[in-house]
């Protein structure tokens, strides 16, 4: 495979991945009306339960629309990651991915431009959205932005190669909502995006402090909240990356005829 067409292959997809995305306005809307909601309502809400709270990182205390903004943001490359499984699966139903994947290139690496051009469509969603998050006065440190897009970046490759795996094994468009709400609520929720592992520790609810902890979007989460004040978690890191290696390793399994679900399908 020669670096120049592997360039353009990747150039050609994510430009499509961008034309679709700049046609359907309404998604960049809907990506920022769902966290906002968030975090104008649920925030406020919280105010007045937790107060103020001691978050671990930066050992001060820190207001709770500023703590959940980073796990907001999480939900932000977490809906687009199953965005994209939920693309992946219309164009298998349509019969571009048959077609892309007979392209003479490795399979994993078009799987990867895939999931590259997928993952840049999250970024520019999570910057749109601390745009949003300034414009309600939630005082996240300005050189965080920058801090925070290399955790930005691995987490949501990290959660659009879990929305590929997935893709292997939703067949039809119609079965997505279903198996979506039994991946995304249950990954957000039970997560430090909303609230403290600490607090959920101290609480006594140590079954769902165990469970948030061994969550992979915890540590996306927690990965982004460590960054934004320019420290770096290994622990939720080496999670992440392990995770992205799984989650894109089991991908490509499942999208090879040789070996994966595909074959056992009988499709391409």
């Amino acid at each position: 495979m020669k670096l120049g067409h592997a360039l353009e292959a990747l150039g050609a997809i994510s430009f499509r991945e961008l034309r679709k995305f700049l046609q359907q306005r309404s998604r960049l809307l809907s990506a920022l009306v769902r966290p906002t909601l968030w975090l104008v309502v649920f925030a406020a809400g919280f105010r007045n339960v937790f107060g103020v709270a001691v978050i671990e990182p930066y050992e001060s205390f820190i207001e709770y629309p500023v703590y959940v903004a980073p796990g907001l943001l999480g939900m932000v490359l977490l809906f687009n990651g199953m965005q994209s499984s939920l693309a992946m699966v219309y164009d298998r139903e349509m019969g571009m991915m048959r077609l892309l994947l007979t392209a003479p290139l490795a399979r994993a690496y078009l799987l990867a431009c895939k999931l590259i051009a997928g993952t840049l469509l999250s970024l520019v969603q999570a910057y749109a959205f601390l745009i949003v998050c300034a414009l309600f006065g939630v005082d996240l440190p300005w050189l965080g932005w920058l801090y925070a897009l290399p955790a930005l970046l691995l987490g949501g490759l990290m959660l659009g190669a879990l929305g590929l795996l997935l893709s292997v094994y939703i067949r039809q468009i119609e079965n997505f909502a279903g198996t979506m709400n039994f991946v995304i609520f249950p990954m957000f929720f039970m997560s430090s995006a909303l609230y403290p592992l600490w607090k959920l520790k101290e609480s006594g609810a140590i079954w769902l402090y165990y469970v948030a902890s061994a969550n992979p979007f915890t540590h996306a989460v927690e990965l982004v909240r460590y960054a934004m004040y320019g420290q770096f978690n290994w622990v939720s890191f080496t999670v992440v990356a392990g995770t992205l290696a799984v989650f894109f390793g089991g991908a490509v399994y499942g999208y090879d005829p040789q070996r994966g679900m595909v074959k056992k399908r009988g499709q391409a």
